[in-house]
């Protein structure tokens, strides 16, 4: 749901635990890796990943440079939020796991997933520390 929709549906401000906040939170870092590669004349797809169950999924996956989860908590549970990133990691595919998040600090977990407060993560990929 983009920020016009929310706009026209009427829905006023959005409270960070509605389902449409989350929704925004998502298109909006999705916008700006989007904007990020075709500014950049970057030849890598920007896509997602879902096993064919649909019991894991990754929000946004770039070539085979990075997998992204988004979560618009102020702390990511390693256990509840990462299944789906652990899940993909176990393919060995990608260089880099990344959640982005409104949490205030950034750390890496013993297996290499690395938490990014949602500005720090803008101002690394506008820098190109993410692909």
């Amino acid at each position: 749901m983009s920020v016009l929709s929310v706009f026209f549906l009427g829905l006023g401000d959005l409270v960070d635990t509605q389902t449409e906040y989350g929704r925004l939170f998502e298109t909006y870092i999705g916008e700006e890796l989007s904007a990020y590669l075709d500014y950049n004349r970057r030849k890598e797809k920007l896509s997602y990943w879902r096993t064919r169950q649909s019991s894991f999924e990754v929000d946004f996956v770039i070539g085979d440079e990075v997998a992204i989860e988004t979560k618009t908590t102020k702390f990511v549970n390693e256990k509840k939020d990462l299944r789906g990133l652990r899940a993909l990691k176990e393919e060995g595919i990608f260089k880099k796991y990344i959640v982005v998040s409104r949490d205030s600090i950034s750390r890496t977990t013993d297996d290499g997933i690395t938490f990014l407060p949602w500005n720090l993560f803008l101002d690394w990929l506008w820098d190109g520390k993410i692909i």
